[in-house]
């Protein structure tokens, strides 16, 4: 009898519970035997297989409207030695494992591409696309599995807040999960119609400087002042901090993959005091508050284009393994089952995972960004205006203009 298992790796996102049925479901009707893995590859790298539950039909059929992961995850690396990598064929040659279905993001992604080789053709493998953070190389078009419903979700969490905003005349400056990209805040941030958002696509250049960031949220502040109104909400991408040196922020953590911990490093929480502390110098005075968004989201129950959209790609992606194919990510597209040999999704460069980034340059990102509040290069090409502007933020003409017309500059540059 062919044996399917199945792990999940990295972060919680919704629907998982429904790959895990579908292929549980799908498998357990060809005569398969299906197997869990707890924890990720966790137990797997260290040779323990403990850690294992057999999956049932009945136990799974109504887990898709279910948030979190039956099988819980983990950030374990398997490939981070070559003893872990070892443990991990090992433990999979001793319970007779025949097929592999990992469900992840990039890390996992890559770890399911090391393993593949590390197997050589006694297990095949297959990898799903999971991620609220929506950065795995797919068409653009094709969302990873989560996103929507993180989306949903974050979009009325930043709702509530522009209401708290406007009653309480405040601003709140949000950060959203997004460890590279800068999916998910815009996404939130577009469709909650919040003030602005700051995403790191928006600067080419590898390291970025604390004080742009914090001049261009003082910037908002001000032409929202400048127009009687005292208060907004700001969306910013987590992975703002990846262009920011992270030893500005102190000691830093990092997961089992070497990647930084960004949520540990606290970037709204520097802004708001940056910011603040720049505009009450000249005597305005503005309340910060500083919110952290993403964890909300993760474990939610998935709507309901998540739920179908995860239970095909649980059926297609067994469908793939037991017709004796690996070493792909199943996705699909159009309504299409389209594998990505693990191959073709590798960084020349760098080897990992390539990263699916905002295009900055499509309609629907220039779409979003024409409702922002921030300073514009038509704020600085007409006395009135810079009057107007330098008032609201309390300075003079010219003072205002040497301190933020570079940011002018700056967005017309990248627009063309």
């Amino acid at each position: 009898m062919k044996t399917l298992a199945m792990l999940v790796g990295g972060g919680p996102a919704p629907g998982i519970n429904g790959v895990i049925a579908t292929a549980t479901i799908e498998a357990r009707n060809h005569g398969v035997r299906v197997l869990g893995f707890y924890d990720g590859f966790k137990w797997l790298a260290r040779g323990d297989t403990s850690h294992v539950v057999e999956l049932e039909i009945d136990e799974v059929s109504r887990i898709h409207f279910e948030g979190g992961s039956i099988l819980r995850t983990s950030r374990e690396n398997p490939t981070k030695s070559p003893d872990a990598l070892r443990n991990v064929v090992e433990a999979l040659d001793k319970l007779e494992v025949s097929c592999l279905l990992t469900i992840g993001g990039d890390d996992t992604a890559f770890a399911a591409h090391r393993l593949s080789e590390a197997v050589k053709g006694r297990v095949a493998l297959a990898h799903v696309p999971k991620t609220i953070d929506n950065d795995l190389p797919l068409p653009q078009e094709v969302p990873t599995f989560g996103f929507t419903t993180a989306c949903n979700l974050g979009k009325d969490i930043v709702k509530n807040l522009m209401e708290d905003a406007e009653t309480t005349g405040r601003w709140f400056f949000v950060t959203v999960m997004g460890r590279r990209a800068g999916h998910l805040a815009l996404g939130i941030g577009g469709a909650a119609g919040a003030t602005l958002t700051i995403i790191g696509e928006e600067f080419p250049e590898p390291r970025i400087s604390l004080q742009t960031l914090v001049d261009i949220l003082e910037g908002a502040v001000i032409k929202r002042r400048a127009s009687g109104k005292g208060y907004g909400v700001a969306i910013l991408s987590e992975g703002l901090t990846d262009k920011l040196d992270p030893t500005a922020f102190g000691s830093v953590e990092r997961d089992g993959y070497g990647n930084v911990r960004l949520s540990e490093l606290v970037l709204g929480r520097v802004l708001k005091e940056r910011v603040a502390g720049s505009l009450r110098a000249r005597g305005i005075d503005v309340t910060i508050v500083a919110k952290d968004l993403g964890y909300e989201l993760r474990c939610a129950p998935p709507g309901a284009l998540d739920i179908q959209y995860c239970r095909s790609l649980g059926y297609w992606a067994t469908r793939f393994l037991l017709d004796g194919r690996t070493e792909a990510m199943v996705t699909i597209q159009g309504g299409k089952m389209v594998p990505i040999p693990f191959r073709d999704m590798l960084d020349r460069r760098t080897g990992k995972i390539r990263v699916r980034y905002v295009d900055i340059g499509s309609e629907s990102y220039q779409t979003l960004r024409a409702y922002m509040i921030r300073l514009e290069p038509q704020d600085f090409e007409s006395s009135g205006q810079i009057e107007a502007l330098a008032h609201g933020g309390c300075l003079e003409p010219t003072a205002f203009v040497d301190r933020f017309s570079y940011l002018g500059k700056r967005t017309k540059e990248s627009a063309q």
